[in-house]
């Protein structure tokens, strides 16, 4: 590899971020650049990357202005640049400007019309009908509607009440006493309650209101794709989360996930997505419910999702395949169902003995943690200076307070009263 052949950068500031600055470290020996908005605990005292602030950097036209000027200074170094979205208004500002980065990305990414298919979870399902894709039952409401929804379910109380997307601007930017990104809500005086408070914070964005599919934590399952500059699927990778997260502003973000196979599956998903033309990182969450023997798909993101460090895990450099694609056109085999387990957690061990309530899931961790086959994405060796050790420590052990504060049995719902 020739100096100056490429360069990576990264739009966030969060885990995600690090992670992936991690694996070009890793299967290149380089220093990628991150730009964010602010600097977050995972990214701080880092020697992984350089970093830039921008103030505003999430507002469309700082974010275009910003970044292409960035860009433009970076390209007289460098062959190419790649860019790696790690949040959701960073997918769909660079999606908004496709012109502003013709000449200066190598990767693409997919059309504004697409994405907006894929982010509306009405249009998602619809196209998830078509394409034989599983989803849960599901109601979605305007605004006008929210007071007779309940009366308008195909199914019974207890439901899943989420923003049609919990990660957009209108949602992030309203403010109500209880807020999270997932309610589970037992009765219609529970709804009224949720409702009002929106009503109350100015949030008019639609709802969902989904069916709860019986299952703890662990009967979720996350995907992490790749499709080539091709629009062909070269990398399908199935977890299984082992516990997710619970304080309100992080509810159902994955804390720990065990890489699994299922061949099957990997290949329903990547024939979706080459039906699509999708192109770039994506990532699906999903519920197995066993009383269909289905698995049920809740949404799509389009970037590498928060935990998708598990990926290496399982044995896929998820930065390098995408480097190998775009910037020396080299894409050879495709990983569609990688089948080495192993575990990845944010959290300390003793949370995951603690609130994994499976005895036999209890085991494998154990015997994943014996084997040597556990990662943590923060925990970089040679990354870890005084400074940042104790950052993170302080970090990475405050989810026991979390846990004890915020924790409750997501398998006992259909029962609560």
């Amino acid at each position: 590899m020739r100096k100056n052949e490429f360069l990576p950068v990264i739009l966030g500031s969060d885990e995600n971020a690090y992670g992936n600055a991690r694996l070009f470290a890793e299967a290149y020996g380089i220093r990628p650049l991150v730009v964010c908005k602010h600097r977050l605990i995972p990214t701080m005292d880092s020697r992984l990357f350089d970093m830039i602030t921008v103030e505003g950097f999430d507002r469309g036209e700082i974010f275009e202005r910003e970044l292409r000027a960035i860009l433009t200074e970076k390209k007289k170094e460098y062959g190419a640049i790649i860019v790696i979205p790690c949040s959701d208004y960073y997918v769909h500002l660079l999606s908004a400007h496709p012109g502003a980065w013709e000449g200066l990305i190598a990767n693409r990414f997919i059309s504004l019309s697409l994405l907006r298919e894929l982010d509306r979870k009405d249009r998602f399902y619809a196209l998830c009908e078509r394409f034989g894709m599983d989803y849960p039952k599901t109601l979605t409401v305007s605004p006008e509607e929210r007071e007779e929804a309940p009366e308008r379910l195909g199914f019974d109380f207890p439901i899943v009440l989420k923003p049609e997307n919990s990660n957009a601007s209108d949602y992030l930017s309203c403010c109500f006493e209880g807020k999270k990104k997932v309610f589970f809500l037992h009765s219609r005086e529970e709804y009224r309650r949720v409702i009002g408070a929106m009503e109350s914070s100015g949030y008019r964005g639609k709802l969902l209101l989904q069916e709860f599919v019986p299952g703890g934590d662990d009967a979720m399952r996350v995907v992490n794709t790749y499709s080539d500059s091709e629009g062909k699927t070269r990398m399908v990778c199935l977890g299984q989360p082992v516990l997710e997260e619970y304080a309100p502003a992080t509810i159902g973000n994955y804390a720990a996930v065990i890489s699994r196979s299922d061949e099957a599956l990997c290949r329903r998903i990547a024939t979706f997505l080459d039906s699509i033309g999708y192109v770039g990182f994506a990532n699906f969450d999903m519920k197995y419910d066993a009383r269909s023997g289905r698995y049920l798909l809740f949404e799509i993101n389009c970037r590498p999702g928060r935990s998708s460090f598990y990926v290496r895990g399982a044995g896929c450099n998820m930065m390098k395949l995408m480097t190998e694609d775009v910037v020396f056109g080299v894409r050879g085999k495709a990983l569609l169902c990688p089948d080495r387990e192993a575990l990845w957690t944010a959290v300390p061990r003793g949370v995951l003995m603690k609130y994994v309530k499976s005895p036999a899931l209890r085991e494998e961790i154990r015997r994943l943690w014996r084997e040597g086959r556990v990662s943590r994405t923060l925990f970089c060796p040679g990354d870890l200076s005084l400074r940042r050790r104790l950052a993170i420590n302080r970090y990475f052990y405050s989810y026991y307070k979390s846990y004890s504060r915020y924790y409750f049995d997501k398998d006992e719902q259909k029962g609560a009263p």
